[in-house]
């Protein structure tokens, strides 16, 4: 899949460019309003855009080669191929089974629209039914069915059509926690290869989501989009481990602070923490930033020879501070301190009853060199 495109909604502007290859899983995260839909939309057709869509080798919007233009040799038409003939599943957060129809009939109905027969419509559907957990409940109604189960049908319906590409939607933010963690295992088993040694044939799959732990579960590369346009993209691990903006960290959950290199290997971030870590080595003065997770940070209370506003410790990765707010997270409780406020440090709820945390308590902080990210400053997504 290559897309490279720019489209409308209203008021609302997208532009996106990216490949996936078969077999892959693409994440597309971000906060709501951001474009990830209209983005799928767009892939799928139901959007016009401008701009280019290749799946499969066939180009399905953009320039392409026409012989078929009097007196105009290597001349180029615009193509749109229309949504039903794209070849490309699109399912989002609702399963959208006809509620009249078999959970078998749901599956069947895409192979039949195609053009294939009653028999081996219903042989296919009856393969992906057993592939979902399904195939004991292929002659319930939709409405036997609970929402994980119409979920799964949902997916083995998008797969029933051999679909060149499939895209996904928040698909999981429906379901319980349960019935998502299985769907999330369905997806992953959807993962095709080029050879063919797993038995399924390779598609990329595209799969939208608010969440970043979907894409740390299922995917290896990320696209994170912010206002109709992609704001970073790479390796998950890289665009999750070291995001290169606040608002990208935001979305990760981490700790991102601007630094300047010291010149000793360590560097210095604005509000005056002094840290070692892993990644690049930032040359004195040279501009950058760490990354950290909140959890990352061991918390003890502060020792009765430190002075208010004073380092615990010695060395880099210590620090102290006095307690300003606190909030939950699941396991435990966020807390953040007067002299670096914009650090947030998670304590496991066990350890936040033996340490009596309140506000105003004063702490003492460390985190391991191997858990702080370092990167110089990289322009661009």
């Amino acid at each position: 899949m290559k897309v490279d495109l720019l489209a409308q909604r209203g008021a609302f502007a997208l532009s996106a460019a990216f490949d996936a290859t078969p077999g892959e899983i693409l994440a597309v995260i971000g906060p709501n309003g951001s474009g990830k839909s209209t983005l799928l939309d767009a892939i799928a057709g139901i959007l016009p855009v401008h701009g280019s869509i290749e799946v499969a080798g066939r180009v399905l919007d953009g320039p392409s080669p026409s012989s078929d233009v009097p007196g105009s040799r290597g001349a180029t038409r615009r193509v749109h191929v229309p949504p039903e003939r794209r070849r490309i599943a699109l399912l989002g957060q609702r399963p959208l089974l006809f509620p009249h129809l078999t959970v078998r009939e749901n599956v069947a109905f895409g192979p039949r629209a195609q053009g294939v027969t009653r028999a081996e419509a219903r042989r296919r559907a009856d393969r992906r039914l057993e592939e979902v957990g399904l195939g004991g409940l292929a002659a319930r109604r939709p409405v036997q069915l609970s929402g994980g189960q119409q979920q799964r049908a949902a997916i083995a319906r998008a797969l029933a059509s051999e679909p060149d590409a499939l895209l996904l939607d928040e698909p999981f933010a429906a379901l319980d926690a349960p019935s998502a963690a299985q769907a999330r295992r369905l997806v992953a088993e959807q993962q095709g290869d080029s050879a063919g040694l797993n038995g399924r044939r390779a598609i990329p799959i595209v799969l939208v989501t608010h969440d970043p732990m979907d894409a740390l579960i299922l995917a290896a590369r990320t696209l994170v989009m912010n206002d109709g346009a992609v704001v970073q993209s790479g390796p998950t691990a890289e665009v999750l481990g070291h995001p290169r903006s606040e608002f990208v960290a935001a979305l990760a959950g981490v700790n991102r602070l601007e630094a300047v290199g010291t010149g000793d290997g360590a560097v210095r971030t604005a509000g005056g923490l002094v840290l070692r870590g892993r990644g690049d080595a930032l040359p004195a003065g040279a501009a950058g930033s760490v990354v950290f997770s909140p959890g990352s940070v061991r918390v003890d209370a502060a020792e009765p020879t430190v002075r208010a506003g004073a380092e615990a410790g010695s060395g880099p990765n210590r620090w102290s501070g006095r307690v300003t707010e606190l909030d939950p997270v699941p396991g435990g409780i966020r807390l953040h301190v007067a002299e670096h406020p914009g650090v947030a440090v998670d304590c496991p709820s066990t350890h936040a009853v033996t340490l009596g945390l309140r506000p105003g308590r004063r702490l003492s902080f460390h985190i391991e060199e191997a858990d702080v990210s370092v990167r110089t400053d990289h322009p661009g997504p």
